[in-house]
């Protein structure tokens, strides 16, 4: 199955890479351009969160609209009706898209590290942190592509859901400064989770609220999509 989605979904992929590294790099460069003069410590907190907005586009758009796509073009019966469990195809979606939100997500940070010359104090944290975000943001968004009946809601949803995380969200900008009711909602939403995880291996004593708790708060989100994954799927003959 992983053989069968990497050739069917080849060029899709390709075009998914560079889109990651361009939102991801390009947003430290805008927000750069937004904030006007940042102090280090700033800075080091705007590059931290180049990471998580790298992830959503892989995450949160490619993987519902490649489904959205597969029921456009009356080929996502086909899909289910191969002689594999359905397990073993949603797992191979999930490890593709897991795998390629890893390069565009480094070469992204690699980016803006290198344009406000910050030095990171990474640790080991950084892998389970860049896996489960990752893992998250796919299980999420394949939970979506299925969950939605009429892949045109689904573009939809995903258009709102990049406005919400590049305006709306506390990944490059500190919960603090949003309105109570907005850092609350942020605190039931994954977004801010993400950023807290990663800017935690890539910073020391940056990251001042609970990392545990957020690290709870992405597989909440995993278990959950995998649950409405599992409903959807297994009701399909």
């Amino acid at each position: 199955m992983v053989r069968f989605d990497s050739k069917n979904l080849r060029s899709y992929l390709t075009v998914g890479l560079v889109v990651q590294v361009l939102m991801g790099a390009g947003m430290a460069v805008m927000y750069g351009y937004f904030f006007g003069d940042l102090d280090r410590a700033q800075q080091t907190f705007l590059v931290t969160g180049i990471p998580a907005l790298a992830l959503v586009p892989v995450g949160f758009v490619m993987v519902p609209a490649s489904i959205g796509d597969l029921k456009l073009h009356d080929t996502y019966d086909y899909v289910w009706s191969l002689p594999v469990s359905r397990f073993a195809s949603a797992m191979a979606t999930l490890s593709i898209f897991t795998a390629l939100a890893i390069p565009g997500t480094v070469i992204a940070l690699l980016v803006a590290r290198v344009m406000y010359g910050i030095e990171l104090q990474v640790s080991p944290a950084i892998l389970p942190a860049i896996l489960l975000t990752s893992a998250m943001a796919t299980s999420v968004g394949y939970a979506l592509g299925h969950g939605v009946p009429e892949p045109r809601v689904t573009n939809l949803i995903t258009n709102v859901l990049i406005f919400l995380v590049l305006l709306f969200s506390p990944i490059v900008v500190p919960i603090e400064q949003f309105p109570s009711w907005w850092e609350t909602v942020h605190r039931v939403l994954p977004f801010w989770h993400m950023s807290v995880v990663i800017r935690a291996g890539l910073t020391e004593g940056m990251v001042t609220t609970s990392v545990g708790a957020s690290y709870l708060a992405l597989i909440a989100w995993c278990v959950v999509s995998w649950l409405i994954t599992g409903l959807v799927i297994g009701r399909r003959r």
